[in-house]
């Protein structure tokens, strides 16, 4: 009996050190990201909005060979400018100029305390970067909620985009109108404070990829979850409480027939995104992110749209299958 007591407190010490050590090799970066690094050196555009001086992360990559267009990469909501990591090399291999910001309220990029967030004010911030860089007119392409920004973009500056691309765009349905009850900033902030590793990779797990996991996706799970794991965590949730406002209250599905831009929707038929989903009835839940039908009504509503879909992967194909996006990427940009 003391030697199995022992044999037990031996193994309960055991799994402890083991927990207590992977905690500790978790990372924990700052508000702004600091510690975590992007595959291209990080720029800076520092410019005055709302009464205060920003400072907008973003990656600016200049082909070998030039072919004189530029293409802008537009970030989803739990996700940043490293995430295009494997379009940026296959864009600029094929001679585009590629530029990819953070958005204010986003990964390296400043996080205001009082902002009034829009879909038109980060399109009027990202148009005024690519002013600042000479940049005059690009192909426009956003991935999730960076979907919902480029939509809002070609709305706004539809002549400074020369075609616009929407991967798994957020908001090809109004979640309010649906019937998803409404959740005050406050309650977005309590729903980050509880943000973790763990809950990061559940959420992924279970919504954007079907219930299937790679080993690669654990570098993004750590990219963000070290931004709530570290000194900077009450800045990150707050800032994505009042971006999950600004998502779930200002909905572009009703103006994707005013899109004036040649457009081309790629779309993961897997994905079952739906921003606050936890809050709906059973059966509304059921029918909420149901992207089969939510890309074929998308690309019907868009006047010329071209849908390309994959049949087998999720929320992020470009992450998920980057070869085959990639290439279906190019092949529609030619």
């Amino acid at each position: 009996m003391k030697i199995s007591r022992s044999l037990l407190a031996a193994s309960a010490l055991l799994l402890a050190s083991s927990a207590l050590a992977q905690t500790e090799s978790l990372p924990r970066y700052g508000a702004r990201l600091e510690g975590f690094d992007y595959p291209h050196p990080v720029r800076t555009f520092a410019f005055s909005s709302q009464a205060q001086p920003l400072e907008m992360a973003y990656l600016d990559i200049a082909p070998a060979t030039p072919n004189g267009r530029t293409v802008v990469l537009l970030h989803g909501k739990n996700f940043c400018a490293a995430t295009w990591e494997s379009a940026i090399t296959a864009l600029s291999t094929a001679g585009y100029r590629v530029v990819v910001p953070d958005q204010i309220g986003f990964c390296k990029s400043s996080k205001p305390q009082r902002y009034q967030y829009s879909f038109a004010q980060l399109a009027g911030n990202t148009r005024a970067l690519l002013a600042s860089l000479g940049i005059e007119r690009a192909v426009i392409v956003g991935h999730s909620m960076g979907g919902m920004l480029a939509a809002r973009y070609a709305l706004q500056h539809p002549a400074s985009v020369e075609r616009l691309m929407l991967v798994n765009p957020i908001g090809l349905e109004d979640w309010k109108a649906e019937g998803v009850p409404w959740r005050s900033i406050d309650a977005w902030n309590e729903r980050e404070q509880k943000t973790t590793f763990d809950s990061i990779r559940d959420y992924q797990r279970t919504v954007y990829y079907g219930g299937a996991w790679k080993p690669e996706y654990e570098r993004w799970v750590r990219m963000l979850g070290g931004m709530y794991a570290g000194d900077g965590r009450e800045a990150v949730a707050w800032s994505q409480a009042l971006t999950s406002d600004m998502v779930f209250n200002q909905p572009v599905v009703y103006e994707l027939p005013k899109i004036t831009t040649p457009t081309t929707l790629f779309i993961g038929l897997k994905d079952r995104t739906a921003i606050g989903k936890d809050l709906a009835a059973p059966e509304l839940a059921k029918r909420l992110g149901d992207y089969p039908s939510l890309g074929k009504r998308a690309a019907a509503a868009i006047p010329g749209a071209t849908l390309v879909e994959f049949a087998d992967l999720g929320h992020s194909p470009q992450v998920e299958d980057s070869t085959r996006f990639n290439a279906a990427l190019l092949d529609a940009l030619r």
